[in-house]
């Protein structure tokens, strides 16, 4: 995984303590990437202030998103850009398409990936904001063996990630095999 960070003119954050608008240019945004995916880190800001956590992730044919989870404090909403996306909510397996939108509001498991033989373009939106940009940087720090594994599951109160066991998301996910 390689991450490459262009500061932005203005940072988000910055703007958000006076709570002044955020704009990001793509260009200025901050990347990470995979071979399954890249997301751009758009916007993050304040969550003292309510605030918001805003990227965007192209997912590959068939790629993994996310296994079961739930947040506690925070409503997860994803917005399919192009392609496919197979989600779990609740345990309920469904498939989003393009223009689709999605609200999960906190306590409710769910899991994304790419649905099988599709692409994925989705925005994201967490509300109140959440600390998801050093989540994502830590996620990637492990996906390049820099970082143990163990390091997610400890960090799961800091970054409101909290994983779940899902038979219905394990029987989506052996389907594809």
């Amino acid at each position: 995984m390689t991450t490459t960070k262009n500061t932005p003119a203005a940072p988000a954050s910055a703007a958000s303590a006076s709570a002044a608008p955020v704009l990001v240019r793509r260009a200025e945004a901050e990347t990470c990437a995979d071979p399954s995916a890249t997301m751009t880190l758009l916007a993050e800001t304040d969550p003292a202030q309510g605030g918001f956590t805003v990227y965007r992730s192209a997912f590959a044919e068939g790629a993994a998103g996310a296994p079961s989870h739930f947040h506690t404090r925070a409503w997860e909403l994803f917005f399919v850009i192009s392609g496919s996306l197979e989600v779990l909510v609740g345990e309920e397996v469904t498939v989003l398409g393009a223009g689709d939108f999605l609200a999960v509001p906190p306590h409710t498991p769910h899991a994304f990936a790419a649905a099988p033989g599709a692409q994925a373009d989705v925005l994201f939106v967490f509300t109140p904001g959440m600390d998801r940009f050093d989540y994502l940087r830590l996620l990637g720090s492990v996906m390049r063996g820099e970082t143990a594994p163990a390091a997610i599951a400890a960090s799961s109160e800091r970054f409101d990630n909290h994983y779940v066991d899902s038979p219905a998301w394990r029987a989506a996910l052996a389907n594809r095999a």
